[in-house]
């Protein structure tokens, strides 16, 4: 006997949407709306408005907030909710639901507060904005609020968003074209998360291909450093430890070699350059050992060009237009400076002619990170072009977050629980006052 196939038809398709998502998503008299349900409204669109709350913000002033901010690419999450939702760990809560990494604001009756990852936003910046809307209505606080955001955050829009343009509260219409879009413009949505992320990609080979001569150069010129040294392990008075240096010097060549032949990103850089720095010291402890001098201590490599090797002291240096800073220097370059003459600076081809790299653009960030580290890039770099664009939002989320640190994940990125509980902790509301501070557990 043929079994039968049954089918549905689109319209019986829809209806049977609607109603799951009427049952998962209807408001209950007895309890607040589950943070889960937030959530997942905010994974499909910018902006949430619960049903208790649509007094605060109409259906069309939440579509229009929610096309601005889809319009401006940036994960800004923005839900309006009841006077009396329970406010403890709210933050951290959504932010665990939602999985996704970028800028959380909500508005409960007429209290207004946010909370970001850093690397979307820095705290001092969203206390700042959330101080400066406070007492507004809510239509304006949530537009003032969205359009100086979105004008100083980074990342990019998570591609659940796809092209929808509804994000507030739930309704029968809603729902159907939201079922109309599934089923009809799945393609569309798809074609443009591909176009993003191919955008993307080409920006970073672009940068990746910039950084790629530079280092290059520094390959060779260790190489050639290596081909210079008068040094053999079978040599008369050579030990273990000079072998060994010698050796270290080589892998870290290698190293360097192979981590750029594998470079797919820019923030890939800095394995190269670290590994070239650790060279070049493992050369320096070489000479000493040979000259029998006392082994040079661990210092970063010359400010102006890494190229001359391990720094021998910190000297007071002012650029063009900037403060004066200390840096660490070669032994060359501290005498030109003590002579009153410029050093040896590393410049590198922009758009506008030859320019040290510290004004050559963001891609030489990761290079400068893999030799100088973490730590140290904010003060050698304060005021200089380079330096200004590590120390915002938007450098983070294109090159990874922190001097010289390029991992963890960019705004817009599905993290899932994996998100540091600082940037959500802390008690709702105070005008900017966060009392709670990187209280996790903290509550209204």
């Amino acid at each position: 006997m043929k079994a039968v196939t049954r089918t549905r038809s689109l319209p019986a398709l829809l209806l049977a949407l609607v109603l799951a998502a009427l049952t998962v998503t209807a408001p209950r008299a007895e309890a607040a709306t589950d943070v889960s349900v937030i959530a997942a409204a905010l994974r499909q669109g910018p902006v949430y408005v619960d049903p208790a709350a649509s007094a605060q913000l109409s259906a069309g002033d939440a579509d229009a907030l929610a096309r601005r901010i889809k319009n401006a690419g940036k994960p800004l999450f923005i839900a309006v909710l009841p006077a009396d939702y329970p406010t403890r760990n709210l933050f951290a809560d959504l932010r665990t639901a939602t999985g996704v990494t970028g800028l959380y604001g909500i508005r409960l009756g007429d209290r207004f507060d946010a909370r970001a990852d850093s690397s979307v936003m820095s705290a001092t910046a969203r206390q700042n904005l959330v101080a400066s809307v406070q007492g507004e209505d809510a239509k304006t606080q949530l537009n003032d609020f969205a359009g100086r955001a979105l004008a100083e955050m980074g990342g990019s829009a998570p591609a659940s968003w796809g092209t929808s343009s509804d994000g507030g509260g739930v309704s029968v219409t809603g729902l159907i074209v939201g079922g109309a879009v599934l089923v009809a413009g799945g393609a569309g949505v798809y074609t443009l998360a591909r176009r993003n992320r191919r955008r993307r990609a080409e920006e970073q080979r672009a940068a990746l291909e910039k950084l790629r001569v530079v280092v290059d150069e520094d390959i060779t010129a260790f190489g050639e450093e290596l081909d210079r040294l008068d040094f053999h392990p079978a040599e008369s008075g050579a030990d273990d430890a000079m072998r060994a240096d010698y050796e270290r010097a080589l892998d870290a060549y290698e190293q360097a070699k192979t981590a750029m032949a594998a470079a797919a990103r820019p923030e890939d850089v800095r394995a190269v350059t670290r590994a070239l720095e650790d060279g070049r010291f493992s050369l320096a402890q070489l000479a000493a050992r040979r000259e029998h001098r006392p082994l040079p201590e661990r210092r970063p490599p010359c400010f102006f060009d890494p190229r001359h090797g391990p720094s021998v002291a910190d000297v007071v240096w002012t650029p063009a237009a900037g403060a004066p800073r200390e840096v660490p220097v070669c032994a060359a370059d501290r005498a030109r400076l003590a002579d009153g003459r410029d050093p040896a600076v590393r410049e590198v081809d922009t758009e506008y002619g030859r320019r040290p790299y510290w004004d050559a653009g963001p891609a030489y960030g990761p290079w400068a990170g893999g030799y100088f580290g973490g730590g140290l890039l904010p003060a050698l770099l304060v005021g200089t072009m380079l330096g200004s664009m590590m120390a915002t939002p938007s450098y983070a989320a294109d090159y990874g977050s922190g001097y010289g640190d390029f991992g963890g994940y960019e705004g817009g990125d599905v993290s899932g629980a994996d998100f540091d509980p600082g940037d959500f902790g802390g008690g709702f509301d105070g005008g900017g006052d966060f009392s709670g501070g990187g209280d996790f557990g903290g509550g209204f």
